[in-house]
């Protein structure tokens, strides 16, 4: 119930926040109880009716009173819910509140379909005709029902149609015990264990101080280790944190230290190695009270090993479900249909055995095919892409031309794949099937398939040379045993290099400097490679990435053919001595400026000689300086060449105040300072001009040391979002501009005066507003005159 506020003033005049209307032999013993006690944790004061109440024909006039003391009534529809005459009066009451005060109305429609409510069919149909056969002098009293019914029905709402399954596994996890449980859900590919796992994750969230879902273990861990899950842990419970830490057990000591006093939840996702359990959940007191851990898995024996405190076995589908299921996916409707289509849905959801995943797939193929496109990228996912991050893979598919926002829509919305936390999955079973459709293609001749991914085929056409000329894309990440490239004379069309973490590559074969179709190449982390060709001339590259190649030591020249080449990523480039040689303005083309994105790594002497050489690129949109070793006169004075600059983040750097060139930048929308060891901000060290940064939205300066924020920020007037999380030296925050709707100050511990500390407070309802360990600021606050004033009470 994300839509109901905590707090405000028209709350403040109500006796309850919401009425909850449902029909009791439906759902009192089952979810309208899991949803009563689930408002009451979250203190919102709710009205459900006793069941003595109902022992009457007419409603009672204490529920009527009730309706209209709610600030909200949420309704659940149920499969009977109609034929109550108490259920339909109740209904008719909300509405003629709502439609008279503005009294907000949230159904729930519990495995009912909506359109049967409004086109009032099926069971809603002989309902009312037993209630027209009851009431046949009140005609006008069935006639609000018909017009309540059809309106509420038309709200948008919550439909919940896997409601059993649910409640058999929230009575596993029971979080009302304040003890640390661990529980398995356990069962074949298919059988929406991870579907689950995901619906009581969002919907158990709200109880827990941390939460994390770690999606697909098994295939994340072979592709990254388990360094990585326990960075990815850490870092969705404590956002905005950065963890740096290189070895599984030192990870063990950080989630051990950081959890053992927090109520998290977390879920593993598809485990199939007890080590991934031990090194991500490793025991019980590893974390605070209340806390729940969920793994998901096929493995049986598994979870017995780890000692898990219970285990939920999902079933098939029955034939009821599994068809409502096919219907909704291939008809759009939760009615079961009739006549032609009834006995071949029957043979489509028998076909595929009750398994969820099944039906959804054969559902949504069931009219609608794919076009020639979106097939080619459902090959792509299931051959290359599967688990990587959704931007990459558009980036990677729209230089084939595939046209990827839309077909990857496409595929999500016929739950080919799904996008979780931004990467893109597709269910394994799936990725089998994809792979399998392009190996039947050329069986004895792996040179002739549109797409290779297979470490034996891919040998085979290296070392025999068979048609290189075809490949556009080759990715061989993370090969940790590569030495040197192949010679890329024959493979004239290729578009895609991706070497990113081949740490023994110590030789880049010449001949990729002209290779003329190329428009990515990712030389991420190649920590052994030393030089690259002498020349570069790829007049179709756009983006270089030679992060983190830390043993390289000269930069190729950059021919002037290059004039499409819009990301240049440098950063962890130590030894690199002839950058500013080769890197120069001069030798790009004028028309790459609007474009060029300039990422720079930590440097000791030729960055500052660098930095004056930008102030050419007049249309420079996008500049991260971040941990460059900068300090405040290495910033050039006259920066304002740079008069298109929209984004420019100098964190991690070594400012003792904020440079005071950055004025000039008029354009500027996004400022990034944290971590810089900034020291003051005090009146006099922001230049009286700050007005010049006016088109200001973002600052940025969490992690700073200064004690107060000079006045002058009030003239900020198009600023959005300020952020000084972790400034612990901070003591006072002026008046803000009028413009403000995201503050952070949390971990602000010394912060005693706010100015503008209604204005903060009423901030606190929008989604990236935080002001927590704020304990000087809470020491000073009365507390109950901040509540009067909140709530408007006298």
């Amino acid at each position: 119930m994300s839509s109901l506020p905590s707090t405000s003033s028209s709350i403040s005049r109500k006796k309850y926040d919401v009425f909850l209307s449902f029909r009791g032999e439906d759902t009192r013993n089952n979810f309208t109880d899991h949803l009563y006690d689930a408002l009451s944790r979250s203190g919102i004061v709710t009205f459900r009716d006793d069941p003595k109440l109902e022992a009457g024909e007419e409603i009672a006039p204490e529920l009527f009173k009730a309706i209209q003391e709610s600030w909200c009534s949420i309704i659940v529809f149920s499969q009977t819910y109609a034929f109550s005459s108490w259920c339909l009066e109740e209904l008719a009451e909300i509405v003629k509140r709502h439609n008279n005060d503005g009294h907000k109305v949230f159904p729930i429609f519990y495995d009912v379909d909506p359109s049967d409510l409004r086109k009032q069919k099926e069971k809603v149909e002989e309902a009312f005709a037993r209630h027209e056969e009851r009431y046949k002098e009140d005609s006008e009293k069935i006639q609000r029902w018909r017009n309540a019914l059809i309106q509420v029905a038309g709200i948008k709402g919550w439909h919940l149609n896997n409601g059993v399954r649910l409640e058999d596994l929230y009575l596993k996890i029971n979080i009302g015990e304040d003890d640390v449980r661990i529980i398995g859900i356990c069962g074949m590919g298919g059988i929406s264990k991870t579907t689950l796992a995901r619906a009581t994750y969002t919907q158990m969230s709200p109880y827990f101080e941390g939460k994390s879902f770690l999606t697909d273990i098994r295939e994340v861990s072979e592709k990254c280790g388990l360094v990585s899950l326990q960075k990815q842990l850490l870092s969705q419970i404590f956002l905005d944190e950065c963890f740096n830490f290189f070895d599984v057990h030192e990870g063990n000591v950080i989630i051990t230290h950081r959890l053992s006093h927090k109520k998290v939840l977390i879920v593993l996702d598809n485990v199939d190695n007890i080590q991934h359990v031990k090194c991500l959940v490793g025991r019980h007191d590893w974390f605070g009270l209340g806390s729940r851990i969920i793994i998901t898995t096929r493995d049986e024996h598994l979870l017995r090993s780890c000692q898990v405190d219970d285990m939920y076995m999902p079933t098939t589908l029955n034939t009821k479900d599994a068809l409502q299921l096919f219907n909704l996916k291939a008809f759009h409707s939760y009615t079961m249909l009739k006549d032609d289509f009834i006995e071949l849905s029957e043979h489509v959801v028998n076909y595929a055995g009750g398994l969820p995943l099944a039906i959804e797939v054969l559902g949504s193929f069931f009219f609608d095919g794919l076009e020639e496109r979106e097939k080619n990228i459902f090959l792509d996912i299931a051959c290359f892409f599967n688990g990587e991050k959704k931007d990459f893979v558009i980036k990677v598919l729209d230089g084939c031309e595939f046209f990827p926002d839309i077909g990857i829509d496409v595929l999500i919305k016929k739950s080919l794949i799904k996008v979780d936390n931004q990467y893109l999955w597709m269910h394994e079973l799936l990725q089998e099937l994809g792979r399998q459709i392009v190996r039947e293609k050329c069986v004895g001749e792996p040179g002739k398939r549109c797409r290779l991914w297979e470490e034996t085929d891919v040998h085979h056409i290296l070392t025999k040379n068979t048609p290189l000329y075809k490949l556009k894309m080759m990715n061989l990440k993370g090969s940790k045993n590569l030495i040197e490239t192949p010679d890329f004379t024959t493979a004239s069309n290729l578009e895609v290099l991706i070497l990113e973490g081949c740490t023994k590559l110590v030789d880049v074969h010449p001949s990729i400097g002209v290779l003329k179709s190329l428009k990515l190449l990712n030389l991420r982390d190649c920590k052994s490679l030393r030089s690259l060709p002498t020349k570069i001339g790829m007049e179709s590259l756009e983006t270089l990435i030679l992060s983190g190649c830390s043993s390289l030591v000269r930069f190729p020249e950059i021919d002037g053919k290059m004039e499409r080449l819009k990301t240049l990523d440098l950063s962890g480039c130590c030894k690199v001595e002839n950058l500013s040689e080769n890197l120069h303005p001069e030798k790009l083309r004028p028309n790459l400026y609007s474009l060029f994105k300039v990422i720079l790594g930590r440097r000791t002497n030729p960055m500052p000689r660098m930095l004056p050489l930008l102030l050419v690129l007049s249309s420079l949109r996008e500049l991260n300086l971040r941990d460059c070793n900068l300090c405040e006169g290495d910033i050039p004075r006259d920066i304002s060449g740079l008069s298109s600059l929209i984004h420019l983040d100098l964190s991690d750097n070594n400012f003792i105040r904020i440079p005071a060139s950055l004025t000039r930048l008029s354009k500027l929308e996004f400022l990034q300072l944290s971590n810089c060891n900034i020291c003051t901000l005090g009146e006099g060290d922001i230049p009286s001009d700050i007005s010049g940064l006016s088109s200001l939205r973002y600052l940025l300066l969490r992690g700073n040391n200064f004690i107060s924020i000079p006045a002058s920020i009030i003239r900020l007037s198009k600023i959005y979002s300020i952020r000084f999380s972790d400034c612990k030296m901070l003591k006072s925050l002026p008046e803000l501009p009028t413009s403000i709707e995201d503050v952070w100050i949390d971990g602000c511990s010394s912060l005693e005066v706010v100015a503008s500390l209604s204005k903060v407070f009423n901030l606190l309802d929008s989604v990236g507003t935080k002001a927590i360990n704020c304990f000087k600021l809470a020491e000073n606050m009365n507390a109950l005159t901040l509540l009067k004033k909140l709530l408007k009470v006298d």
